[in-house]
């Protein structure tokens, strides 16, 4: 067992073909992983990384080596956590990086009920808007809409689907001509969303294979959803929002939706973790939860947002 962990730091750094993400992912320093491969490498009397200034690779040696040792080190880390999880309590921290969007979406749904069911463990909810390399950064999961999450992680659908809607005040609405089409928008103020990247967001509209991306107009430019909640309501202008989370507003008739049928429904939520054969035994629970909790789902109780 000495031995495992300077396997597992072969194995991760062939996956992250580096050692600063290597290390990131296990928690360690470069200093000590590097000791750790050197360590392997001296036993075996073989090089299994080619190393420059600007980037490593396996060798040919090394490929071997890790095609065949990565099944087996995967086979005895499902068997200790599955030992671990046998017991009563299931106990540790899980790191998430989402936005704030995605947070207030997923908190009574998911959140609350997996920390009545694991009172052991510790959730750690981090929100920030721009999308972060959760490996180096530290966290075991992110969640962002299904076009967002990176190439190199497995996702895993929420089963909340999100639906931008366009909505004002009936007061700001009845002061100014019907809004029939995208280029209707020109004639109200408008809330202007910032992207994480600094970018002003193009409202993005479709229908029946038309797609368009409105540059509107407005007084406000904002970067938090949560503003720009306060300042639709205040009448400031229109704003583009995910339709949940101005549900209690259109239901009581404090804001109106407009062009209703250009505003489908958005790829859903994901939760995405690296694509490393050791999940851990929080994270492993957590998708057990979402797999559950999108099963109930019934296509009637479905949101719509």
């Amino acid at each position: 067992m000495r031995g495992l962990p300077e396997l597992e730091a072969v194995l991760a750094v062939a996956r992250t073909k580096g050692f600063r993400l290597a290390a990131a992912e296990l928690g360690t320093s470069r200093t000590a992983l590097s000791a750790q491969v050197a360590s392997v490498e001296e036993r075996l009397g073989v090089r299994l990384f080619n190393r420059t200034t600007r980037s490593v690779s396996l060798t040919e040696a090394g490929a071997r080596f890790v095609a065949e040792v990565g099944p087996a080190v995967a086979r005895i880390r499902a068997a200790m956590d599955s030992a671990k999880t046998a017991r009563a309590t299931l106990s540790g921290t899980l790191r998430i990086n989402c936005s704030i969007g995605a947070a207030e979406r997923i908190t009574d749904p998911l959140v609350l009920p997996f920390v009545r069911r694991h009172p052991g463990v510790h959730v750690d909810l981090v929100t920030e808007s721009r999308l972060i390399d959760i490996v180096a950064a530290g966290f075991d999961a992110g969640i962002r809409l299904a076009d967002d999450v990176p190439r190199d992680m497995i996702a895993e659908p929420l089963g909340l689907e999100v639906r931008f809607v366009i909505a004002g005040t009936p007061k700001l609405l009845r002061s100014g001509p019907p809004i029939d089409k995208p280029a209707d928008l020109l004639q109200y103020p408008c809330i202007r969303p910032r992207r994480p990247s600094g970018d002003i967001y193009r409202w993005e509209l479709s229908r029946r294979g038309r797609h368009v991306a409105m540059d509107v107009r407005g007084p406000l430019t904002l970067d938090a959803p949560t503003v720009m909640r306060t300042a639709v309501r205040e009448g400031v202008g229109l704003a583009y929002l995910p339709e949940w989370f101005i549900a209690d507003e259109l239901e009581s008739g404090k804001l109106v939706r407009v062009l209703e049928d250009w505003t489908p429904s958005l790829g859903g939520l994901c939760l995405y973790h690296p694509s490393a054969q050791y999940v851990p035994p929080p994270l492993r629970a957590f998708l057990d939860m979402i797999r559950e909790t999108r099963k109930k789902k019934t296509p009637r109780s479905a949101p719509g947002a």
